[in-house]
């Protein structure tokens, strides 16, 4: 969307612009006491909200669709209403997996390796190959001055999935960073303002919880993710 459809349409942030949801939630202004709802949830399991997390995505789309007019700040979407916010913990092959929902869709997957298993990762990484942290950190010099859209945040996100093999984001990690920072892009109308792919994967390889090689297979399911999240000008 360019500036200057930003600046003559108060059209609001969505469920579906920053979320891999479906249905009707997809096309649901993002409303403040959702935010709220999950603030409150994030804080009973974690003891505060999570940096990137999905509540913090909420509440900062949440403020932008309430500057415009488009939502009040006692709103709430029905389905947020009706089925809540959730966190779901568990422990799966020693990794403490954590599910985030609203309204009965997930909105965040995470899960964090314990220090051992992070440390036979780096062993077992092939050092003579080029690591998805090391080809992220390549992005940052080649395109660093592009501002981060939703379709980068994807590829990130699959690209931090991989290196990891958590098959879940890290909180707070890489992935969290990139989506936290196109839905700030989605709301800053001066280039100068929103956050460049610089920003975000500048060091990748220090910011992520772990990381191997790069095959072809990684290469094809990052490339999908940013096809599939692509939104159209």
């Amino acid at each position: 969307m360019s500036q200057e459809q930003l600046q003559r349409s108060p059209e609001p942030v969505k469920y579906g612009d920053v979320f891999n949801v479906s249905g009707q939630l997809a096309s649901e202004p993002i409303a403040p006491q959702d935010a709220a709802a999950l603030q409150a949830a994030e804080e009973a399991v974690y003891g505060t909200t999570l940096v990137g997390g999905p509540a913090e995505v909420l509440q900062s789309a949440a403020d932008f669709n309430e500057q415009r007019g488009a939502v009040g700040h006692d709103d709430m979407t029905d389905a947020v209403r009706d089925r809540g916010a959730t966190i779901i913990e568990a422990e799966v092959a020693g990794y403490r997996v954590v599910t985030e929902a609203v309204g009965g869709q997930v909105v965040g997957r995470f899960g964090q390796a314990t220090e051992e298993m992070q440390a036979d990762q780096r062993k077992t990484a092939d050092s003579e190959s080029v690591t998805i942290g090391e080809a992220l950190e390549a992005t940052a010099l080649a395109a660093g001055d592009k501002a981060v859209d939703q379709s980068d945040a994807a590829a990130i996100q699959a690209a931090e999935v991989r290196a990891t093999g958590l098959g879940h984001l890290v909180p707070g990690g890489l992935g969290a960073e990139a989506g936290s920072a196109a839905v700030h892009n989605l709301q800053t109308t001066k280039e100068e303002e929103k956050a460049t792919l610089g920003d975000v994967l500048t060091d990748a390889t220090e910011k992520l919880a772990g990381d191997r090689a790069v095959t072809r297979e990684d290469a094809v399911g990052v490339t999908y993710a940013e096809t599939r999240n692509k939104r159209d000008p």
